[in-house]
This record gives structure tokens, C-alpha cells and sequence, in this order.
């Protein structure tokens, strides 16, 4: 059962971010609010999303698994205007999420969660070089190198204390480094993995947002992306597995 309101804005930000990586997910619901673990279907990036029952308005749900359509739900949260209340409502043992806004009412059908992939178990790895930055100047990163390459190397120069970016194409080559003029902290070592940027280009579009993003990298390991969102009260983990390089 589930039945609860939150403002617009806030559940559009959160299945935007779902959708960076997983068209469908098992959404667990309970008394503290929402939470889903994820990987795409390459098992290349995996999701771990918390939402809080702080950031809804009202907020009432006894413990339940959902099958939601991400892609179904991004195209309904399109439909939102800025600042308006949705309305949810799945009464005990539905099938059908209510969903209220603006005027319009929407009854979708959930997923059979039987068919959706079960919870990966997120890995305890620790990784020795720690950035916290900005979003915005990450995501800037990315589409920087995205004009040239396919596949971008994100490091730590413990030397210099500098975080950088850098990407080699057919013919071209782009460095960007941010120092502590721009990182907000750094825990340095000298660290270099290189990821694809098919990816990142969707994870940077929703970590932009973000003011703080703390970004974990190792020698050809995955990296851990994880910021906070909606006030606070939603906080999410990207990991991302490496693409290793031929000798």
C-alpha cells in the first residue's frame, strides 16, 4: 500500500536519475520511504537510489516491492508542470500506481517484479583517491572530452593535488585538470581508470544538478559517483566499471 504526495519537481529529478542507467527497476517501498538497486542490462553501471519519506508532502506505505517502468514513467513525468503536486496512490495488493497532477489521471500498470533482475549486491571495494567537485563542473568534463572520443580516463595526480580528465580520439587529445581552485575537497593518490563515455554522458546529465559530487577512483577500477538530491532528502550511488586498456 502506498499512498502519498510529493512535489513535481522532485519525482521528475528522481526518475531522471533512474533512467541514466536502467529502463526498469524493483522499487522498494516502506514506512522510511523509497529505495531501488539497479544494473543495466550490459552489467556495466549500477544504481543504488534512497529517497527519503521527508521529501514527499505526506507519506504513508507499508513494505511492498514495485515493478516500475522507467521509461513509461519519464515520458509521464514530462507531461508535469514546475512546481505542482502529484499525487500517488497503489491501494493494497494493486496493480495499478494513480498518479494525479495538473488535472491529469494516470493509472499505470506496474511491472511484474518476477521479471525484472533482482537487487544486485552493491560491492564494499575501497577506493584510494576521493574528489569532491561540482557537478555541473564534471558533467562540463565529459562533454569536453565526448567531442573527440568514446571513452574518457578520469585520475589523480598526487604530485600536483590535481583531479583530471582526459580523452584521446583518432587524431586528438583533451586534458582537462582541476586543482583546488575548483575542487571542493581532495584525499589524493595516484590513480588512473579509463570508463566509457556512453555512460557518463548520461550519469553527467544528472549529477549536473548537483552541487557536491563525490567521485571515488582506483587503477582500473569502477568508479563510485554519489551525490545527495531533492534538499537532502534522496541520495544516490553510481558505480561504473572500468574499460581496461590493451597493453
Amino acid at each position: 500500500m502506498l499512498k502519498a504526495a510529493i512535489d513535481t519537481d522532485t519525482f521528475r529529478e528522481t526518475i531522471d536519475i533512474i533512467a541514466a542507467l536502467v529502463t526498469e527497476c524493483r522499487m522498494h517501498v516502506g514506512e522510511d520511504g523509497l529505495k531501488i538497486r539497479a544494473v543495466d542490462t550490459a552489467n556495466v553501471a549500477m544504481i543504488s537510489l534512497d529517497l527519503s519519506g521527508e521529501a514527499f508532502s505526506s507519506f504513508v506505505a507499508t513494505e511492498s516491492e514495485l515493478g516500475i517502468d522507467i521509461t513509461k514513467m519519464k515520458s509521464i513525468t514530462g507531461m508535469m508542470g514546475k512546481g505542482d503536486e502529484l499525487s500517488l496512490e497503489l491501494p493494497e495488493d494493486g496493480h495499478k500506481m494513480e498518479m494525479v497532477f495538473s488535472g491529469y489521471q494516470y493509472s499505470v500498470t506496474l511491472l511484474d517484479v518476477n521479471t525484472i533482475r533482482k537487487d544486485p549486491q552493491p560491492p564494499t571495494v575501497e577506493l584510494p583517491a576521493k574528489v569532491r567537485i561540482s557537478g555541473s563542473a564534471i558533467n562540463d568534463g565529459i562533454k569536453a572530452a565526448s567531442v573527440i572520443s568514446d571513452k574518457i580516463a578520469l585520475g589523480v595526480d598526487a604530485t600536483t593535488g590535481t583531479f583530471y580528465m582526459e580523452a584521446d580520439g583518432d587524431s586528438d587529445h583533451i586534458r582537462l585538470e582541476r586543482g583546488s581552485d575548483i575542487l571542493i575537497s581532495l584525499e589524493p593518490s595516484d590513480v588512473r581508470s579509463l570508463f566509457s563515455l556512453d555512460y557518463l554522458r548520461d550519469m553527467g546529465k544528472v549529477m549536473a544538478r548537483a552541487e557536491e559530487v563525490e567521485v571515488q577512483i582506483g587503477n582500473d577500477h569502477p568508479v563510485r559517483v554519489s551525490f545527495d538530491f531533492a534538499d537532502g532528502h534522496g541520495h544516490v550511488d553510481f558505480l561504473l566499471a572500468p574499460r581496461i586498456e590493451a597493453d
